[in-house]
């Protein structure tokens, strides 16, 4: 039996007591349509069991929804005739993330959509990259 959490949104929609457009599901992962999409087929694929974001979810479960993403975006790109996908997990307030049940989005992209980076690439400090590594390293 799944692990849930009573006000998770994700969680009731795995439990099927709130609609969704599921359009691949698993013993571990459910794939649904983001009713907020980003682009035409913007998918969410989420763990059944609850895990709050990317530091609380078992190895086992997030192998599982990289290889369910993986599914969902060849399908986007054969079925949708997206020209490329972009996968995107928010871990935190400050990183996006809205609702607190790990989830990876599956954004079909096309040539002519809107979406842009949301940063400027540009050339990094040499410095600061060096300090940040240091820090990483142990």
């Amino acid at each position: 039996m799944p692990t849930t959490s009573d006000d998770c949104i994700f969680c009731k929609i795995i439990a099927g007591e709130l609609p969704a457009r599921i359009v691949r599901e698993d013993e571990r992962t459910v794939a649904f349509m983001d009713i907020a999409p980003a682009t035409y087929g913007h998918t969410l694929v989420v763990p059944r069991n609850h895990a709050q974001d990317l530091l609380e979810i078992p190895a086992e479960d997030l192998e599982a929804v990289v290889r369910a993403g993986r599914a969902v975006a060849g399908r986007v790109k054969e079925r949708l005739g997206a020209d490329g996908v972009n996968l995107i997990n928010s871990c935190g307030s400050a990183a996006w993330q809205t609702v607190f049940h790990f989830h990876l989005h599956v954004i079909p992209r096309y040539a002519d959509d809107p979406l842009k980076l949301p940063w400027i690439p540009a050339q990094g400090d040499p410095d600061e990259i060096a300090m940040a590594a240091a820090q990483l390293l142990g």
